[in-house]
Order: structure tokens, then sequence, then C-alpha cells
């Protein structure tokens, strides 16, 4: 893994934005987290304007962003690096001001729980002890 979504509401968000967003949100991941950038997705989506609230009152713009990484790979202070420079990158690359909760979350994924190419992780690391 990794796999990130941002969602943005509020804004038009061209394509030299959007790869902007791409590009540095791979960046921070293999930076800040230590993930490999060739396996790193990213999905950056529109939410409908109006749609989002914060305290029950709508805000443009808006921005929301998940990053989903293996559970126990990353320390605290690791992911307190990321959820600052991402809510920087974030602030910058998008125009503003982004609300106060503008919230970026690390969502921690155990091993059995995700994969790629059809194998999980707890497969892949399986695999890697029976090699040597």
């Amino acid at each position: 893994m990794p796999f990130i979504r941002v969602t943005i509401a509020g804004l038009e968000t061209g394509s030299e934005t959007v790869a902007a967003l791409r590009r540095g949100i791979t960046a921070l991941m293999a930076e800040v987290l230590g993930k490999r950038a060739d396996l790193t997705a990213v999905l950056v989506e529109p939410a409908p304007a109006g749609g989002w609230s914060v305290g029950g009152v709508a805000v443009t713009p808006a921005a929301h962003l998940e990053a989903r990484v293996t559970l126990g790979t990353n320390s605290a202070e690791e992911k307190a690096r990321f959820v600052a420079a991402a809510h920087d990158l974030l602030a910058r690359t998008l125009p503003g001001p982004l609300p106060l909760a503008t919230y970026v979350v690390v969502q921690e994924v155990p091993v059995d729980g995700w994969g790629y190419g059809g194998v999980t992780q707890a497969q892949r690391a399986r695999e890697a002890a029976a090699r040597g």
C-alpha cells in the first residue's frame, strides 16, 4: 500500500492542480513515510460545492486527505511529520484559505487486510520468510 484519497470541495481543480497534488503526495509518502513511490496510488476526487460543512455551516473551499498504510510500519513521529507536511501541501496547492478543520488522516491496515497483485502482505511476508 499506500493508497491516498484526496477529496476537494468548492474548487475547480484543473489538471495542473491535480498533477501537483499527485506528485507532492507521492513524494511525501516516499520521503516522510518511506513508502515505495512506484506502489503509491493517489486518487484526487471532487465533492459537490455546498455538500461540505464544518460545524453545520457549508464551507468552500474544503479538502480532506486519507492515507492508508500498513499497520506498524511508521512511527508516531513519522505520521505526525506526514500530517503536517500533507496539510502544508494542501494549503500551498489549493486556493484558500482552507478551513481549520482540514483533516489529514493516516489509517493503518493490518497485513492480512490488504494486498496488491492478488496477494496479501501477510502472504508476501510468509513467502519471503520461507525463501530465507
